[in-house]
């Protein structure tokens, strides 16, 4: 009796699961996501004012360092100290931020974060691919961002690569 009742418990949670997805579709089979969007120009002044962090932090950080070493003068496979130190400084300003904050301060200011389209929370694993190897592709294709000004969910390819978007927040 027991099982059948597991059985019949599961059952119930399988058909509320059903009908809240079948709420979420919209008329046209699109699905439909309860947040707002933020588009190209939005992104693209939050990354812009992103740029101006990361540019301080390596100023702050990385130079000095190059300064005080004398072996950090030297070049690591045609790549100077400062260059890798601010590439480091630059994926790592992403990943730590989006991670604790599903924000940079870029996008603070303009009240975007972060989300994922397919799980409740973003994992290590979506913001890494998203910030490190996503990023990395998208700016060597060089319309790897303006997709973001064409698409429906304005995902940039790395969002699209990582099933994550960038929205307004709710205030």
């Amino acid at each position: 009796m027991d099982q059948f009742t597991n059985q019949a418990g599961s059952d119930a949670v399988l058909n509320e699961e059903a009908a809240a997805h079948n709420q979420l579709d919209s008329m046209d089979g699109s699905r439909y996501y309860p947040h707002r969007f933020a588009g190209f120009w939005m992104r693209f002044w939050a990354y812009l004012l992103d740029l101006v962090v990361i540019w301080s932090l390596s100023r702050l950080l990385v130079k000095p360092v190059v300064y005080l070493l004398p072996q950090a003068r030297n070049e690591i496979l045609g790549f100077s100290f400062y260059e890798i130190g601010c590439a480091i400084v630059f994926y790592l300003y992403f990943i730590l931020m989006v991670r604790f904050f599903k924000q940079t301060i870029g996008k603070m200011v303009f009240g975007l974060q972060v989300i994922s389209l397919k799980y409740n929370r973003l994992t290590w694993g979506t913001i890494i691919f998203r910030e490190f190897i996503g990023r990395f592709i998208s700016k060597f294709i060089l319309i790897g961002y303006a997709v973001a000004g064409f698409l429906p969910k304005k995902q940039g390819l790395h969002d699209i690569f990582a099933d994550t978007a960038v929205v307004f927040e709710d205030r």
